[in-house]
């Protein structure tokens, strides 16, 4: 008797046990591979996702009624500076309730190796201890690895720097990292040469990473610029991904077709090059990036003091106003004091001019212009953040709409309230993703639904090769981020930047719902995705891949398995 109640109750308890842990209902779905939208269910079980179609009659723990809603892949950020600010506040809330739910670090810099992290191991670790909302990943930052080997301090690396430097480099890439990142407009990254980049990047494409890059200059000589973009990624045998592409001075505006034509050639050939790019017409800098690159060695204090010396006075504001050769010269890119704008100043008594552009500063202080910048970056410990607009829109949508251009932000995870809502930052920060769909989707059409999705889901996995995300496929990871078509908008603006975006209503990470009808829940369910040449274990499993062989987006498919 014993034994049949226990097989009654058993039997009885596998009934009523749910389908799903969660079921998405009657959404419209853009699954990531740019193929026409659809009306359908998915469901999500342990992490990942089980099943899409008509699911009708199926029960899940929890149920989502997303009619009316679109249902896409959670949003991968190829570019993004939240390394420092989730350590800060792990949930990454100006990030997530963008629908992004996964987050690609490094550029120049990256987090390690540092005097805190000497290696990757230990900041992955120290992110996994802390928890996070969304999942993350990083490149290994040229400059970095320059500094750390060779300190604040120009010229090229003798044979032992450069071999240490490449150990760095493969010590990172087997810790995880997905390759090398490089920021080279200004110093300690204008320092290296081409040289040595290729010297790094030789390391990483034997390990499976590729090469992504803020090019050496964006303003006069960006087709140079490309052009030794390019010769890194032939000499190194690598793929590249540059950095925000832009025309960056206003005297070179509307030539963005003559530059999108070099890399389309040079893919024409079989290179493998793409870019990426944000939905804006501004950038962010520094102020010190105005003073020339010779000032910068030794680092920010050797910078206040030679911006102190009045035996250099005459030197820096003659290459300030006049520029040097081969040197990317924001001042003049911009083209006027009007064009910045300051994001944070450290001194107490300058914060009073966060926000303020660069010219109602001058006026404010009552000084010459110079003189307004050399006291601001000298009372300010030789860095004041700030936002250029030196790019223009029609050269941004031209870039954007190019099949090979994905969508990044540029930005980092803060908040509206407490420590990481302090400065003010680019909006970017808070609407890169919803005002592309907005703005640039639904309002002004440059781009479909579908496309737009692509460039933000599997575009970006595809670059990385995380194959487990990007795309909405049973078996993948469950990723998703539910918004509503007619509502999302960005909020933040470059004068209030502090503002959450509205349309976003459901952010799935691994499973489990970090935004709840656009309220974050609090939970941190990301995990560190680790690249090719990890120790740790590869993302390039076999059953991933044969899921980005089955989406029906045969180019995406190739881009992942042509290296």
């Amino acid at each position: 008797m014993k034994r049949i109640i226990a097989f009654v109750f058993g039997f009885a308890c596998l009934v009523a046990a749910e389908d799903f842990d969660l079921l998405i209902s009657g959404g419209r779905l853009v699954d990531g591979t740019g193929n026409p939208s659809f009306l359908g269910d998915v469901a999500v079980k342990d992490g990942k996702i089980q099943a899409i179609g008509r699911l009708r009659g199926r029960s899940a723990r929890l149920l989502i009624d997303a009619t009316g809603k679109v249902v896409a892949p959670g949003f991968i950020d190829i570019h993004n500076h939240s390394d420092d600010t989730i350590l800060v506040d792990g949930r990454a809330h100006s990030m997530v309730r963008q629908g992004v739910t996964t987050m690609i670090f490094g550029e120049g810099g990256s987090a390690a190796p540092s005097a805190q992290f000497p290696r990757f191991a230990d900041y992955f670790s120290e992110v996994e201890r802390r928890g996070v909302s969304t999942n993350i990943a990083s490149y290994v930052g040229s400059s970095q690895i320059y500094t750390f080997i060779r300190g604040y301090k120009s010229g090229p690396p003798s044979a032992e720097e450069l071999r240490r430097m490449q150990q760095k480099v493969r010590e990172a890439m087997e810790d995880g990292a997905l390759g090398v990142a490089s920021s080279l407009s200004g110093p300690p990254g204008s320092w290296i040469d081409t040289d040595t980049l290729v010297a790094l990047c030789e390391v990483a494409a034997s390990l499976g990473g590729i090469y992504s890059t803020h090019l050496r200059t964006e303003g006069q000589g960006v087709f140079e610029s490309v052009a030794e973009a390019l010769e890194i990624g032939r000499r190194a045998r690598l793929p590249v991904d540059i950095i925000h592409l832009k025309i960056a001075d206003h005297k070179l505006w509307g030539r963005m077709p003559e530059l999108v034509a070099v890399l389309a050639q040079a893919r024409a050939r079989g290179q493998e090059v793409e870019a990426n790019v944000y939905p804006y017409r501004a950038g962010q800098n520094n102020l010190s990036s105005i003073i020339p690159p010779w000032a910068h060695e030794g680092g920010p204090q050797a910078l206040i003091a030679r911006l102190k010396d009045p035996g250099l006075r005459k030197r820096l504001e003659s290459e300030i106003l006049q520029g040097i050769p081969g040197w990317y010269n924001h001042y003049l890119a911009t083209g006027s004091w009007e064009g910045m704008l300051l994001v944070r100043l450290s001194h107490p008594a300058y914060r009073q001019y966060e926000g303020k552009r660069m010219d109602e500063v001058i006026r404010q202080m009552g000084l010459s212009p110079l003189e307004t910048l050399f006291r601001l970056l000298i009372e300010n410990k030789g860095s004041v953040p700030t936002i250029y607009f030196h790019h223009s829109e029609q050269d941004m949508q031209y870039a954007l709409k190019q099949p090979f251009v994905s969508v990044g932000s540029d930005g980092a995870a803060v908040a509206t309230t407490g420590p990481l809502s302090e400065g003010h930052p680019h909006p970017r920060w808070y609407g890169t993703f919803p005002r592309l769909l907005g703005r640039y989707v639904r309002e002004e059409k440059v781009l479909t639904l579908e496309e737009a999705v692509r460039k933000m889901t599997s575009a970006n996995a595809a670059k990385v090769r995380i194959y487990d995300r990007g795309l909405l496929r049973a078996g993948m990871a469950a990723d998703i981020t539910v918004f509503d078509p007619a509502e999302i908008a960005d909020l933040a603006t470059y004068e209030k930047p502090h503002q959450y975006p509205r349309g976003i209503e459901y952010v799935i990470v691994n499973g489990t719902v970090v935004i709840r009808q656009g309220e974050h829940t609090g939970a941190k369910p990301g995990r560190v995705l680790r690249g090719p040449g990890s120790k740790a274990g590869s993302l390039k499993t076999v059953g991933a891949q044969q899921n980005w062989l089955s989406a029906g987006a045969e180019t995406w498919a190739f881009a992942l398995f042509r290296q």
